[in-house]
């Protein structure tokens, strides 16, 4: 949260927004772009409204038609046809007896692996946390079981007897900059972590470099993966110009068209698209990839000619 200025009567006002959208002093969500990120940051926002005259609508129509000659085809299909593991990110592991949030090893933002092998006694055994910060994807042998929050820190696990390996990917949405909470801004998981009441112990902590990977240097494949993971497609354009990219279906990820990175997305904001600018693309074969937190099998993505809203 950002201190940016006063209203008329002189109370300050704030502006709240995390590292994957940011909102107006009107409360309207804007993209989730590091561009805009950076041009919001410190500045004053007002909502303005204008009312379009009978000629000024006629104008309108007129630059929409022409808008759609100019290469955009409206909720054009994207086959995301190839993958890149994650391992392919690893940083350093770390080994521990209990979990150890971002703090603990020099992080400010991110994603995190937490690994361990469990051991359940009886059928659906349940999973409890102390703290999540802020949202953690919960993987059962390489499959997607569900996710947890803050708000949301016990979870039933469909399991029969036997031997599994536990992976929890955390990431840190954003940080406390105010108030008395500023002194407990710890991210990732910490605190106890058990299995129907047994603590969970000897952990692989793994950071994974994902913001500021080089996608260029990723080795992809046709291979299907559970994971989490990269995903490559292609699309074409005769006359480059911005256009929305549509992450409905998705979960929580990156995205990077044609080497670059262009920003984030979460399926719990209530903005669902990213704007691509006439910059990022060229004439031709473009590429984008996609970094996936939680793998629900999507295999494509779209564009839509204006944004897309929850």
């Amino acid at each position: 949260m950002f201190y940016i200025g006063y209203h008329p009567v002189r109370f300050p006002f704030f502006i709240t927004f995390n590292t994957r959208t940011v909102c107006s002093v009107s409360g309207a969500g804007c993209h989730s772009h590091p561009a805009t990120r950076e041009r919001l940051v410190n500045k004053k926002r007002y909502s303005i409204q204008f009312q379009l005259t009978g000629s000024m609508k006629k104008l309108h129509s007129l630059l929409i038609s022409l808008f759609l000659l100019t290469g955009i085809t409206c909720a054009q299909e994207i086959p995301m046809t190839e993958t890149a593991s994650i391992e392919q990110v690893y940083i350093e592991t770390f080994e521990s007896d209990e979990l150890l949030p971002m703090n603990d090893l020099d992080m400010e933002s991110g994603y995190l692996l937490y690994q361990a092998a469990i051991s359940v006694e009886s059928p659906n055994p349940v999973l409890q946390l102390e703290n999540v910060r802020d949202y953690a994807a919960l993987y059962i042998n390489d499959v997607l079981t569900g996710t947890m929050t803050d708000t949301n820190k016990r979870i039933a696990l469909d399991l029969a007897p036997g031997t599994y390996t536990l992976q929890l990917y955390a990431e840190n949405i954003g940080r406390i900059t105010y108030g008395p909470e500023i002194l407990d801004n710890v991210k990732g998981l910490s605190g106890s972590i058990t299995l129907d009441g047994e603590e969970i112990r000897e952990w692989e902590i793994t950071p994974l470099n994902i913001r500021e990977c080089e996608v260029k240097h990723l080795e992809f494949s046709s291979q299907i993966t559970t994971q989490p993971c990269f995903y490559k497609g292609y699309f074409d354009t005769d006359t480059p110009a911005d256009r929305y990219l549509d992450i409905s279906g998705w979960g929580m990820g990156e995205v990077w068209v044609n080497g670059k990175y262009v920003g984030s997305y979460w399926e719990e904001e209530k903005q669902q698209s990213l704007r691509i600018s006439t910059a990022d693309l060229q004439p031709g074969r473009n590429e984008i990839v996609v970094f996936e937190l939680k793998n629900n099998g999507r295999s494509s993505m779209r564009f839509s000619d204006s944004p897309v809203f929850r």
